[in-house]
């Protein structure tokens, strides 16, 4: 009986041993199973917000930058709008440059930010939340055909380009002694290339994912060197604020990467090796960049224009309260307008610019648009001037004619009126003119602050083509035949007015 038993025990404890080691293994892919499912689900985040507006820079390819149409195009937009349609939420994107998208995640005018940043020590201490899009690393830079440049060895006695403040800089300014070469700093990506291509460097280096672009899109140009390990692109929101944007974004990058649609984007703007594609339009002449970008310049050119006689007719406005302020009999007037002329012409106009668009928010509880922003700048600016244009124009006129005209019982608003200002009117004309064509240049200023005007037109048009001196040279024409017109017209005018 006792070894009955005993066969019983040890046939039920037989029987446990090996159910538990069939059924382990089960247990243990269906966990790979449900994981392996996981990995491959995206998780779907409740925006809390009706838009997301995303903050980016305004010409920085391959990140983004205009195409030939005008329309906005690059890694980081096509990124963006692909994980918005993944996570289901609205996009607006902003694009401003760099520094003042940057400015606008910092104030909270901008929900995030992706602009080709780097991650960097500085704004890790700026309390910004980030995410890898992309290893950056950095390449040097050779014309085609020149094979004299196949290693760093090669490099010494030649001079070789960098931006001035880049990883690449850093680089080079290390290695300097080792490989004997000269470093010539530059501020922009398009000041490289045209370094490069008239022959003021032998070679360059810069970001391999614009080194990338530049070879996508130019025959001239290859990479005789191997990359060089260097920092990471990152989107980021402020921290502590909109942190299901960043999971949005975190979630939807994941299920780019799954499904290859990310490798189609990188690839799509940065060639991996020296093979250019051929370009479906030719921007590589005068002529060419003319043919594809004249409706963007135009409507550049009517930015600039529109934004001059907005913001001069308010300042002419201003500037003549102010100015008759300045001679009023009435003390307190007169300091008011002292105070105020003092006051705008003691701030540089680029201060007052980001003053207004980045700081006043804060203080009255909304957020400015960027061509109101620049009017009220231009606006201010010139009329000051103008208020002293006017004051100098009164006291012109000869204080005789004042003291004969009250002697006479006409009362001091009649004698400007009718005696003093038609005569100071002539006098300021020429002065008026003056500064009408200076609130057209100060324009340019203004593009600091995101308003594409027509040289933040040929910014943008420069970073996609690299062909700066053919784009400025354009502008720099339509600038002139701009200013000679207004120059001639005003003279004719001048002429009958006297």
């Amino acid at each position: 009986m006792k070894k009955k038993h005993l066969l019983h025990t040890i046939i039920f404890i037989m029987t446990g041993l090996v159910t538990f080691a069939l059924s382990n293994p089960v247990q243990a892919d269906d966990k790979t199973t449900a994981d392996s499912s996981t990995s491959e689900t995206m998780q779907k985040i409740e925006p809390k917000k009706e838009t997301y507006v995303i903050a980016s820079d305004s010409a920085f390819a391959p990140f983004e930058f205009q195409n030939a149409e005008g329309k906005y195009e690059g890694i980081d937009v096509g990124l963006m709008e692909a994980i918005s349609k993944l996570q289901g939420f609205n996009l607006r994107m902003d694009y401003r440059g760099f520094s003042a998208a940057l400015q606008a995640l910092e104030s909270g005018q901008a929900d995030g930010m992706i602009a080709g940043m780097t991650v960097t020590d500085e704004r890790k201490k700026a309390m910004i939340s980030q995410i890898l899009i992309l290893k950056a690393g950095f390449k040097s830079l050779s014309k085609k055909g020149d094979n004299s440049i196949k290693s760093y060895e090669d490099l010494k006695g030649k001079t070789v380009g960098a931006k001035v403040g880049t990883e690449s800089a850093d680089f080079l300014n290390a290695h300097e002694d080792q490989y004997g070469y000269t470093i010539k700093y530059f501020d922009s990506a398009d000041q490289l290339y045209d370094g490069l291509r008239v022959g003021a460097i032998d070679a360059m280096m810069d970001d391999y994912p614009v080194i990338g672009y530049a070879i996508k899109n130019n025959q001239q140009l290859e990479t005789p060197i191997a990359k060089e390990s260097g920092g990471k692109y990152a989107f980021a929101v402020k921290k502590g604020q909109n942190p299901e944007l960043l999971q949005m974004f975190n979630e939807g990058l994941k299920e780019l990467k799954r499904t290859g649609e990310y490798d189609k984007i990188i690839n799509k703007y940065i060639s991996t090796d020296n093979t250019p594609t051929k370009a479906s339009k030719d921007e590589s002449t005068l002529t060419g960049l003319l043919q594809n970008n004249y409706k963007v310049l135009l409507k550049g050119l009517w930015q600039t224009i529109l934004l001059t006689l907005i913001s001069f007719a308010l300042a002419l406005v201003v500037g003549v309260i102010f100015g008759l302020f300045s001679v009023a009999p009435i003390r307190a007037l007169r300091t008011i307008a002292s105070i105020y002329v003092d006051v705008i012409r003691g701030i540089p106009m680029m201060v007052l610019a980001f003053f207004i668009f980045f700081g006043l928010p804060g203080i009255v509880g909304f957020t400015i648009p960027d061509f109101i922003a620049g009017i009220i700048t231009l606006t201010l600016n010139a009329s000051a001037y103008i208020a002293e244009i006017v004051r100098g124009g009164i006291k012109a006129v000869p204080v005789g004619q004042m003291e004969a005209s009250r002697s006479l019982g006409l009362s001091y608003n009649r004698t400007m009126q009718k005696i003093i200002l038609p005569q100071a009117i002539k006098i300021m004309l020429p002065s008026f003119v003056n500064q009408f064509v200076i609130s057209l240049k100060d324009t340019t200023i203004i593009s600091a602050i995101g308003v594409v005007e027509l040289l933040q037109t040929g910014k943008i048009i420069v970073a996609r083509t690299t062909q700066s001196t053919y784009v400025y040279l354009i502008i720099a024409i339509m600038y002139l035949i701009l200013i000679t017109i207004l120059t001639k017209l005003a003279k004719v005018l001048e002429k009958k007015v006297k």
